[in-house]
């Protein structure tokens, strides 16, 4: 009997994984090449996905290379050296890095991603610097070295200490991640009630939900359960109730639908993080948020009571515009900040 159409996907997923596996060794082939010829590289190593068996790469992976270089700024200013490898379509400096680490994010033809990152042998080896102290963190889910000229990468794997889930938070950073959300829900509620959304939903979907994060991150390791930086992997090891509330936590560019998301975010926090408490024995000030939940449901409710301020008439040899509030005058906000 013939394959169906799903073996035949699963087959062709499948090859379409094993040639771009091989398109990236082809690459790292070419940049081992290139780097014997650089006096200024000494060591380099891939890490990440393509360096580790846990969680290994796919076809959508990109590929890490950590590069000790002595002189890493000709290799940012000038990326002439990426053609060695292949067609670079794009390539900048991802200046969000770690300010010890210098990376170099390129694009190479056939949708090859590539993250170059430059590290100073003479700083990273060197003990309170950063990097020699999260060097478990970064070579325990795996390395593949590439080049070692003086021992940098051996001494740095012979020096890493065993990754260990982080220590739970003291009182101290429980508070501080507490009170810090709930500052950013009235703060949030205050700005959808001006009509700002944009600022708005910065708040609901980015600070408030990086809190919430850090506060799956403490409930996964109260629990003994493994959780990845930067929330890689969160709908594995992260509390499943709340992942499948996150569902409705992030709003569309919507004011009524950014009222909603930061209703659930609210509660999607205050269940994950009173159960932490619990677990640590640490106090909740549950009257906080208490105040922040009265808060955030008077701003909420008087919306569209107050008149928006009537523009200055316009002369009469001008046009005017429509004024398209009027047609969605049911979502209106007040322009004014709650006092």
């Amino acid at each position: 009997m013939p394959p169906g159409p799903a073996s035949r996907n699963a087959s062709a997923h499948g090859t379409a994984g094993q040639d771009v596996a091989s398109a990236y060794e082809q690459l790292v082939e070419r940049f081992v090449a290139w780097a014997a010829g650089e006096e200024a590289i000494r060591a380099a190593a891939v890490i990440g996905s393509r360096a580790r068996t846990d969680h290994p790469a796919d076809e959508w992976a990109d590929l890490d290379i950590l590069v000790w270089s002595t002189d890493p700024a000709p290799y940012l200013v000038s990326r002439a050296w990426t053609t060695a490898m292949g067609e670079a379509w794009i390539a900048f400096e991802d200046a969000r890095a770690d300010p010890r680490v210098r990376e170099l994010r390129v694009l190479f033809a056939g949708g090859l991603d590539v993250d170059f990152a430059f590290v100073d042998p003479a700083v990273s080896i060197q003990p309170g610097q950063g990097f020699a102290d999260v060097a478990g963190v970064i070579f325990g889910r795996g390395v593949r070295v590439l080049l070692d000229r003086d021992g940098v990468v051996a001494g740095h794997l012979a020096a890493a200490r065993p990754s260990v889930p982080p220590a739970p938070p003291d009182a101290r950073a429980y508070d501080q991640a507490v009170s810090d959300f709930w500052y950013h829900a009235v703060w949030t509620a205050k700005h959808l009630r001006r009509g700002e959304l944009w600022w708005a939903k910065s708040g609901c979907d980015g600070r408030l939900k990086e809190l919430l994060h850090t506060v799956l991150e403490w409930d996964a390791a109260a629990q003994g359960r493994d959780h990845w930086f930067r929330g890689r992997y969160l709908e594995e090891w992260a509390d499943p109730a709340t992942v499948q509330g996150l569902r409705r936590a992030f709003a569309h560019y919507d004011e009524d639908d950014t009222w909603a998301a930061l209703d659930v975010t609210m509660d999607l926090f205050s269940a994950l993080v009173r159960g932490v408490s619990a677990r640590l024995g640490l106090p909740y000030p549950a009257g906080a948020e208490a105040r922040a939940r009265e808060l955030v449901r008077e701003y909420e409710s008087t919306r569209g009571l107050e008149p928006r301020p009537r523009a200055a008439a316009a002369p009469e040899s001008t046009p005017q515009a429509p004024d398209r509030r009027s047609r969605s005058s049911s979502r209106s906000r007040s322009s004014e900040m709650p006092k």
